[in-house]
């Protein structure tokens, strides 16, 4: 009868009825959610590294760039990643999503601004289960861990040199001092 449940629920009931279970049980449950989370995207490899070409359009010369829909599904993947604890496999997609606006123009309190900070509080939130990933002992490849910050610092620091060029706003300020004093 449970499996009739989970087929026939609405997704927002179901969301409502996991919330609850895991919110009055206790903490060993939430874990072994979150495991069986993890074994599910390794399985249909969420850890994958998406296509990420598409995810913003450009403007012609110096107009304004917009996020796409394209973008929105790579973040709900990487929102999944982190939130079930594999944060160092977000961050890794959150390294090439970044590393997609060099280049790109936006303009002060536009949609691509507002996605950007989003994408700034995703990092931090990406950063804070990859710590917890690493306390947890779930980090089977130091080095690969490591390659993963070094290519987000690149890609923030990458970004930082290109804002400054056209005297835009730099967007991930708060990713860049979370990974300032961060060392794995």
């Amino acid at each position: 009868m449970v499996d009739t449940l989970i087929a026939n629920t609405n997704l927002e009931d179901l969301r409502a009825i996991v919330r609850g279970m895991l919110a009055t049980s206790p903490p060993s449950v939430a874990a072994a959610f979150t495991a069986a989370a993890r074994q599910r995207l390794v399985r249909v490899k969420a850890t994958d590294i998406p296509d990420i070409a598409g995810i913003f359009t450009a403007g012609p010369g110096d107009n304004a760039s917009a996020p796409t829909e394209k973008l929105e599904n790579v973040l709900l993947r990487v929102r999944t990643l982190y939130g079930s604890g594999m944060g160092f496999a977000s961050l890794k997609i959150l390294a090439r999503v970044v590393g997609a606006t060099t280049g790109l123009r936006w303009k002060e309190d536009s949609a691509m601004e507002d996605t950007l900070a989003v994408i700034d509080a995703d990092i931090s939130q990406a950063i804070q289960s990859a710590k917890e990933e690493m306390d947890g002992g779930r980090v089977a490849d130091l080095q690969q861990a490591r390659e993963v910050v070094q290519e987000l610092r690149t890609t923030i620091n990458e970004s930082q040199m290109d804002v400054k060029k056209w005297n835009g706003d730099f967007p991930f300020e708060r990713a860049a001092a979370s990974l300032e004093y961060w060392r794995v």
